[in-house]
């Protein structure tokens, strides 16, 4: 039943957000923006018990998971417009593989182990 309840919670929050940029662009970006899952994996995390360590783990390496990211948020729209949904999608999807990669060895370097 508490996995139920996680699927039902979790997937509700996707669908408002996607019901709100329906409605506006920046009310629906800014929910998107939020850092709902990580927030949402907290909580399943602590009601489960997880040490506050594991909590601490995942929110240093939330942090270095997205930085690489932020600058996707700014190609995609420019993918768009040249080259139509699918194909910036996949193009977008790529290309953050590829910014991640270079970045974790670049991290991996300082110490910092993402892979």
């Amino acid at each position: 039943m508490y996995l139920i309840i996680k699927y039902l919670v979790t997937a509700g929050i996707v669908v408002a957000v996607s019901e709100f940029a329906k409605r506006s662009d920046k009310l629906g970006a800014l929910v998107a923006s939020l850092p709902l899952v990580t927030v949402l994996t907290l909580i399943w995390l602590y009601v489960e018990n997880q040490a506050a360590e594991k909590l601490s783990r995942h929110m240093s390496f939330t942090f270095w998971y997205v930085l690489p990211t932020l600058p996707m948020f700014l190609l995609f729209p420019w993918l768009l417009g040249k080259f139509g949904f699918w194909l910036a999608l996949l193009m977008w999807l790529v290309t953050t593989i590829l910014v991640f990669l270079i970045y974790a060895i670049g991290l991996k370097k300082l110490g910092i182990d993402l892979l």
